[in-house]
């Protein structure tokens, strides 16, 4: 049984960058069995209705301005698989979630971005979900419960995010990362390892600085969700911790677990 991951995406900019969270996600790939197919949930795709891509050929989307050219050069060919996105469909409507089938999203870089990292030979069918900041906490974590059957068949869950992601408040002369930054993130891993739902549930009321380093959910979403879809083990453990320009925080978050546990990089 594989697990699910939670993934910081960082900026646009991380499919190109090299540093200790990029060698750390390369390593990761390689230190799980690999996946028959990638299941993802990103930031960048929001809906009122749960979507599930199914495009066969999925473009690769490039949803940001600014940045180097090599990342619009940069093109992620993995398949869609129509077969796990109708199943992905079924077990949403067996718990009574709505949601609909999308022949013609492709992948943002919150997808693709981790995946071109991780994956690079883009050999690994992914199907896409969005993700919807309206809903609750409580309902983020039963969307992702409802998938939590795919890890029994090696089915990779990620959810791809950020939990300190405040751009606002980002500082590109000055690394070190600042202090409420970091009191939100040690208070989110006390809560994850002790899978303190009910906490977590409500970190928005009872989080130190939660305003300041969620002061929008689409992108603490993609926790959620891949925490629910532990819910039958209930294990986590952060795998790697790191900030940039000072308050983009850059984890990854293991939830469930193996049947046979194999060595994690820290």
């Amino acid at each position: 049984m594989l697990p699910a991951f939670f993934i910081a995406h960082g900026t646009p900019s991380l499919a190109i960058e090299q540093h200790a969270y990029t060698e750390f996600l390369q390593k990761l790939a390689k230190s799980i069995p690999r996946p028959k197919a990638i299941v993802i949930f990103s930031a960048y795709w929001e809906s009122p209705l749960q979507k599930i891509s199914s495009s066969i050929h999925p473009e690769t989307i490039y949803d940001f301005l600014g940045y180097s050219e090599k990342l619009y050069n940069i093109k992620y060919p993995a398949k869609g698989d129509l077969t796990l996105s109708l199943h992905v469909q079924q077990l949403f409507q067996e718990e009574g979630i709505h949601c609909e089938l999308d022949d013609e999203r492709g992948m943002d870089h919150g997808a693709w971005a981790p995946l071109y990292i991780m994956y690079p030979d883009a050999q690994i069918p992914v199907v896409a979900l969005s993700v919807n900041p309206k809903l609750t906490a409580e309902e983020h974590y039963r969307i992702g419960a409802a998938l939590g059957s795919l890890r029994e068949e090696d089915v990779l869950i990620l959810g791809s995010g950020g939990t300190v992601h405040n751009l606002h408040r980002l500082d590109r002369n000055n690394p070190v990362p600042q202090l409420w930054a970091v009191e939100f993130d040690e208070w989110l891993a006390e809560q994850l390892e002790t899978w303190n739902l009910e906490a977590i549930v409500r970190y928005d009321e009872r989080a130190p600085y939660a305003a300041e380093a969620v002061p929008t959910p689409e992108h603490f979403a993609p926790l959620l969700l891949a925490f629910g879809a532990a819910d039958g083990a209930r294990r986590a453990k952060l795998l790697h911790h790191s900030f940039q320009m000072g308050a983009l925080s850059l984890c990854c978050w293991m939830f469930g677990g193996m049947k046979k546990p194999q060595r994690f990089l820290e």
